[in-house]
C-alpha cells in the first residue's frame, strides 16, 4: 500500500482524473490495503499465537470493535439487508454518517439498493440529509440516473430545489433523459418556476451577504479562519458567490490568506471551476504564481478545461503588463540619468558659452576704446599742426612787415601807437605757444578740452616745457633763423610702438635781440 505522502502526492493527478479512471484508481488502491492489511493481520496473528505460548492462555482473548455508524455503513455497502434490519432494530439511527457526511442512504443510493433504501426510508431516514459537499440522497440517484430511485426519493419528500455546494440542483447533475423528464415533471407538478429555482440558487449567498453585513457591523476580522483555516473568502470563492465575494473584497478581505493545505481564495475557485470569481479575483490582484504546501499554482489544481483556459490567457496577460511595467521603469531610470547628465553638460556649456560672450565684449569694448582714442589722436595731431602752420606763418611775416614798414610807422612806433596789423609785440613772451593755443579757433578750444583729461596733454605740456628752457642754448640769435631739419639732440619723435599720442613738433621761437636805434630825421 502507499505511504501517506504518496497519497497526498497524487491528490492532484486523481482531481484531473475522469469519472471512471477515478474508480479504477480506487479499486486499484483499495486491492492494495486489502493485501496489506491481510500480511498485517498474518503478522499479527503469529505474534499472538507466539505471545500465547508464553503466557499458557492465561489473558482473554481481544475483538475489534468498530463505532454505529461505521457498521450500519459497512452492512449497507456489502447490501445485507438482514444485518442493516438487526442494526435497526437494535436501535442504531438510519441517518447516522461519517466523517464526510455520508449516509448509509447516500451510500445505497449510490449503488442502487432499492430494497435497504426502502428499509432505511421506513425507519424514518432522513430524505434530505446532506453530507459535507450538501450532496442530498436525490443528487446521487439522480447523477446515477437511478430512475425508480428518484421515484421512490420524491415520493418521500426529497427537495427538488436542494442545492450543492457547486450550485447545482438534482436536475442539473442528471444526464438520463427518462429520469430528467421524470424530475421536470414533478418539478412542474409542483409549480416550480424559473424565478423560484434562482431564488432558491441564491438563497444561500443571500444569507452569507446578511452575515456578511453583521460581521462589518459588529467590527468582526473578517480574515479570521474558520474550519480548516479557511476564510469567508475562501467559501465565497469555491462557491462561487459573486455578491459575497465582491462585498468582502470591499472591505479589504485578504487574498493571500490560505487554508490548512496552503490554499488561497484563488486555487479554490480554480480548483471548483468558479470562473467569475477567478476573474474577480484577477482583477483585485490576486497571486497567480501563488504556491500550496505541495507547490501547487492555482493552474496545477484547475480542472475544467475553460476555466483553465481563461486563467492561462489572464496569466499571460499579467506577464506581458508586467513586462511593459519594467520596461517603462528601466526607461524612466535611463531617462533620468540622462536628463541628470544632459542638465550638468548643458551648465558646463552655458558657463563656456558665457564666458566666450564676455571675452568678446570685452574685445569690442577694447577696439571700440581704441578707435576712440585715435580718433582723440587724429584730432589732437590735426589742431596741432594747424598751430605750427600758424606760428611758422607768423614768424616768417613779423620781419617782412617790420622791414616793409616805413619810418612814419617806426615812428608811430616808437610813440607807443601800435600798428593793427601787429598780433604781439617786438619781445615776444615765452609762452607763445600758449598764446597761440589760444586764439578763437573753436576746433582747438574743442580738442584743448577734449585733451585736458588725457595723459597725452600732460605729455606735451611737459614737451613744451622742456623745448622752452633749452631754446637759448641750441638756437640762434636771429629772430628769422629757424632750427635746422632733421631730427635734433632735443627734438621729440613719435613712434607707433611707442603708444604714446603724438607730441608737439616745433619749439616754441626764440627771443629777438632789440634792433640798435638808427637816425632817421636827425632828431634824437
Amino acid at each position: 500500500m502507499a505511504e501517506h505522502l504518496e497519497l497526498l502526492a497524487e491528490m492532484s493527478a486523481v482531481a484531473r482524473m475522469g469519472t471512471q479512471e477515478r474508480l479504477k484508481h480506487a479499486q486499484k488502491r483499495r486491492t492494495q490495503q486489502l493485501k496489506k492489511w491481510a500480511q498485517f493481520e498474518k503478522e499479527v496473528q503469529g505474534k499472538k499465537a507466539r505471545t500465547e505460548k508464553k503466557r499458557r492462555g492465561s489473558c482473554k482473548e481481544r475483538h475489534v470493535a468498530f463505532p454505529e455508524n461505521i457498521r450500519l455503513l459497512e452492512a449497507a455497502c456489502r447490501n445485507d439487508v438482514e444485518e442493516v434490519r438487526r442494526f435497526l432494530q437494535a436501535g442504531l439511527s438510519p441517518s447516522l454518517c461519517n466523517e464526510d457526511g455520508l449516509t448509509a442512504l447516500h451510500q445505497c443510493c449510490i449503488d442502487d439498493f432499492v430494497d435497504i433504501v426502502e428499509l432505511l426510508l421506513e425507519a424514518g431516514a432522513d430524505v434530505n440529509a446532506c453530507d459535507s459537499e450538501h450532496w442530498t440522497p436525490l443528487h446521487a440517484a439522480a447523477t446515477c440516473g437511478h430512475l425508480h430511485l428518484v421515484e421512490l426519493l420524491i415520493k418521500r419528500g426529497a427537495n427538488l430545489l436542494a442545492v450543492n455546494s457547486d450550485g447545482n440542483m438534482p436536475y442539473d447533475l442528471c444526464e438520463d433523459e427518462a429520469t430528467l423528464d421524470h424530475i421536470e415533471t414533478a418539478m412542474a407538478d409542483q409549480g416550480i418556476t424559473q424565478e423560484t429555482i434562482e431564488e432558491a440558487r441564491s438563497a444561500v449567498e443571500r444569507a452569507m451577504v446578511d452575515d456578511i453585513h453583521r460581521l462589518v457591523k459588529e467590527g468582526v476580522d473578517l480574515n479570521t479562519p474558520l474550519d480548516h483555516r479557511a476564510t469567508l473568502l475562501h467559501i465565497a470563492s469555491a462557491n462561487g458567490y459573486l455578491e459575497a465575494a465582491e462585498l468582502l473584497l470591499e472591505h479589504k478581505a485578504s487574498m493571500s490568506a490560505k487554508d490548512s493545505d496552503g490554499w488561497q481564495p484563488l486555487h479554490a475557485a480554480a480548483c471548483w471551476g468558479q470562473i467569475h470569481l477567478v476573474e474577480l479575483l484577477v482583477a483585485h490582484g490576486a497571486d497567480l504564481n501563488g504556491k500550496s504546501e505541495l507547490d501547487e499554482t492555482p493552474l496545477d489544481v484547475c480542472v475544467d478545461e475553460e476555466v483553465r483556459a481563461r486563467l492561462l490567457e489572464l496569466k499571460h496577460r499579467h506577464d506581458a503588463i508586467l513586462k511593459s511595467h519594467d520596461k517603462h521603469k528601466s526607461l524612466l531610470q535611463r531617462r533620468t540619468s540622462s536628463a541628470g547628465s544632459r542638465g550638468k553638460v548643458v551648465r558646463r556649456v552655458s558657463l563656456t558659452e558665457r564666458t566666450n560672450r564676455l571675452r568678446k565684449e570685452h574685445e569690442k569694448e577694447a577696439i571700440v576704446w581704441q578707435q576712440a582714442e585715435q580718433r582723440e589722436s587724429e584730432a589732437e595731431m590735426e589742431d596741432e599742426d594747424r598751430q605750427t602752420d600758424s606760428e611758422l606763418q607768423l614768424r616768417v611775416a613779423a620781419p617782412e612787415a617790420a622791414e616793409a614798414a616805413g619810418p612814419g610807422e617806426q615812428l608811430s612806433e616808437r610813440n607807443g601807437t601800435a600798428h593793427p596789423k601787429h598780433l604781439y609785440s617786438k619781445r615776444l613772451d615765452r609762452s607763445v605757444s600758449s598764446q597761440l593755443a589760444t586764439q578763437d579757433d573753436p576746433s582747438v578750444r574743442l580738442s584743448k578740452e577734449k585733451a585736458r583729461h588725457t595723459l597725452a596733454d600732460l605729455k606735451r605740456q611737459r614737451a613744451a616745457a622742456k623745448l622752452q628752457r633749452h631754446h637759448a642754448e641750441d638756437f640762434p640769435a636771429s629772430a628769422g633763423e629757424l632750427p635746422p631739419p632733421g631730427p635734433g639732440p632735443h627734438s621729440v619723435c613719435f613712434t607707433v610702438a611707442s603708444g604714446d599720442p603724438p607730441l608737439l613738433k616745433l619749439t616754441a621761437p626764440a627771443e629777438e635781440m632789440p634792433a640798435e636805434k638808427t637816425r632817421c630825421c636827425k632828431m634824437m
